[in-house]
């Protein structure tokens, strides 16, 4: 048998009948939400219909109170702020709900985002110089500054009140936490005075949402806001759901509900901003789904952090009128164009790279490439190809005058910034969560960082861990795969980390008839299967190289994400193979 990743079938629930016929819905739909962990039909009720009403209390946040009193005190005695931002989309939109929320009510708010280049990620004692310099009398940061201890004491020392908020790991030593010294630190998972809080997989857009709301009370000396500043909270989810779709946080609970809820808001959002961008990427019209923002959308954000300053795609979603916003998203549709072409220069020297060193043998189980002059805003989504491609973590290091930037993706079972963590004698600074991290380094100590990086990652990974795995969520025929079906399981969006797109298994069936090269290349290939008397259409990518191995007649197990096809009028089901495993020849 032949198979490119392992299967995981999830068992079938016996349950899924009567769970079925009390929320009216077909037992297979009612065994994904079983896989999920959703056994109550009220939980179940509330994951098929999303509603703001579920969000959490912010005041659950340890210190988000506190913050939200200090900033409502500043717009009141009209002290100038500044909301100190990231330069990825999630730092963007964070930074952009905070300027929409402070400038309905009244605030003299500025923003300022540090060039990825010259500054690097997170919170520094400089720029921190240069903002009390011009009067800033409280600094807000958004999505980063927990890890920022020495940043922190600048302020202290200038007289400048500084609220960090923020999702990311932070510094541990083996006393405990090493937390910043600030007027207030807002983060999801801190231990606060009471009980954690429910959501501690919110990104920093949701955490700046979850803020602004605070604030809005604050102002409001109620438990409400007013109504005026409720509209906005409502907009506001728009970019909320771009964060946290872009920064790949689990799509489930309340994450689940503002991704939802701003999925359906975006296109006919009221922000230039926003209008703007879905028009650069002709998604004018079209209702939006978590591939759009993380394929399309997000990545033109991106750019902007990437290639030049994020400080444009910020002014897009705030200050600017109708023509500087069309303006600056033409510029990030070539900026993103621009980083598609480096992209792929350094995607193909990594890979001879990582062959040269020998990064395939499931000896080494974490890999680490650098080299002189690669373009430190792509090294990201580099990494993110090379996990695709030999599934281990990967940290790519951009060097460039005695200095390293360094950027990492990851793989379930390893948490990428415990092991920077653990590879802190190496490196400069680091920070980031589970999946993603960045990291600065001497190019001294490279050789040393990649030496200590493998042998965690040996340590913590076994071969088995390296296998990809595939979840399917049933056996199913394909007589039950119809059009209602595919209706059902949009329901369960949208799709991304924690709740991912539903796969079924459908096994044994006959290919029908000889499979068909498409695409410009021909890496992709056309088949028709058929189970008894139900044949299907389907599309399988990347699989050009299984051509001649396909004969009409044989045997195959497939796991699909079934679709629908529009063409001339018509609408088709169809099935988006995902894997094949060839089960006999004849």
């Amino acid at each position: 048998m032949v198979r490119s990743r392992r299967w995981n079938i999830a068992a079938e629930r016996p349950e899924a009948a009567a769970l079925a016929s009390n929320l009216k819905i077909s037992p297979l739909i009612a065994q994904i939400l079983l896989n999920r962990g959703l056994s109550e039909p009220d939980a179940c009720r509330s994951f098929l219909q999303p509603s703001l009403k579920h969000l959490h209390d912010p005041a659950l946040i340890p210190n988000l109170t506190r913050a939200s009193e200090r900033i409502a005190r500043a717009i009141s005695d009209h002290e100038k702020i500044v909301i100190y931002g990231d330069y990825d989309v999630d730092g963007i939109t964070a930074t952009s709900i905070l300027w929409h929320a402070l400038t309905t009510l009244g605030a003299d708010v500025h923003t300022y985002i540090p060039h990825r280049i010259d500054e690097g990620y997170g919170l520094n004692g400089e720029a921190i110089e240069e903002l009390a310099n011009g009067g800033a009398k409280l600094i807000v940061t958004v999505d980063c500054g927990v890890t920022a201890l020495k940043p922190a004491d600048v302020a202290r020392t200038r007289g400048v009140d500084l609220i960090i908020t923020d999702h990311h790991e932070g510094k541990e030593s083996p006393d405990g936490p090493m937390l910043p010294d600030c007027f207030a630190l807002v983060h999801p998972r801190l231990a606060g005075d009471g009980p954690a809080y429910p959501n501690p997989h919110l990104c920093g857009a949701g955490v700046a949402f979850k803020l602004a709301w605070g604030v809005g009370q604050a102002v409001n000396g109620a438990a409400k806001v007013s109504d005026t500043f409720r509209e906005f909270l409502m907009e506001a989810t728009a970019l909320a759901a771009l964060g946290t779709i872009a920064d790949v946080v689990p799509l489930i609970g309340e994450n689940r509900i503002l991704a939802a809820f701003g999925l359906g808001l975006l296109k006919r959002s009221k922000l230039r901003g926003i209008r703007a961008l879905i028009a650069s990427a002709g998604l004018d019209g079209q209702t939006l789904d978590a591939y759009h923002v993380g394929f399309l959308l997000g990545p033109r954000l991106n750019a902007s952090g990437r290639m030049g300053h994020a400080h444009l795609a910020v002014e897009m979603l705030t200050t600017a009128d109708d023509a500087r916003a069309n303006e600056i998203a033409t510029f990030l549709e070539q900026q993103n164009r621009s980083r598609q072409t480096i992209e792929r220069q350094t995607v193909v020297e990594a890979m001879d790279q990582a062959t040269q060193l020998g990064y395939a043998s499931d000896d080494v189980r974490g890999i680490v490439l650098g080299k002189e002059g690669w373009h430190p805003g792509v090294i990201g989504i580099v990494a993110s190809r090379m996990v695709e491609r030999f599934a281990k973590p990967v940290v790519m290091v951009a060097m460039s005058e005695g200095m390293g930037s360094g950027s990492g993706r990851s793989i379930a079972g390893f948490h990428l910034a415990r092991a920077l963590q653990a590879c802190t004698h190496t490196l400069e600074s680091h920070g980031g969560h589970e999946m993603a991290a960045g990291l600065k380094l001497r190019t001294e100590k490279f050789d040393a960082f990649r030496d200590a990086f493998t042998a965690h990652a040996n340590e913590v990974l076994t071969p088995a861990d390296l296998v990809p795995e595939i979840k399917l969520e049933c056996l199913t025929d394909l007589k039950n795969v119809t059009r209602a079906l595919v209706d059902d399981l949009k329901r369960l969006g949208p799709f991304g980390c924690g709740n991912r797109k539903p796969l079924l298994a459908c096994r044994g069936v006959t290919l029908s008839a000889p499979a068909r090269r498409v695409g410009k290349t021909g890496d992709h290939l056309q088949l028709f299967v058929r189970h008894g008397q139900v044949q299907m259409k389907c599309i399988a990518f990347n699989t050009g190289a299984l051509f001649d191995r396909l004969k009409p007649g044989m045997s195959l197990d497939l796991a699909v994400d079934p679709t629908l096809n529009e063409y001339n009028g018509m609408t088709s089901v169809e099935l988006d193979v995902k894997d094949i495993a060839i089960v006999e020849t004849t």
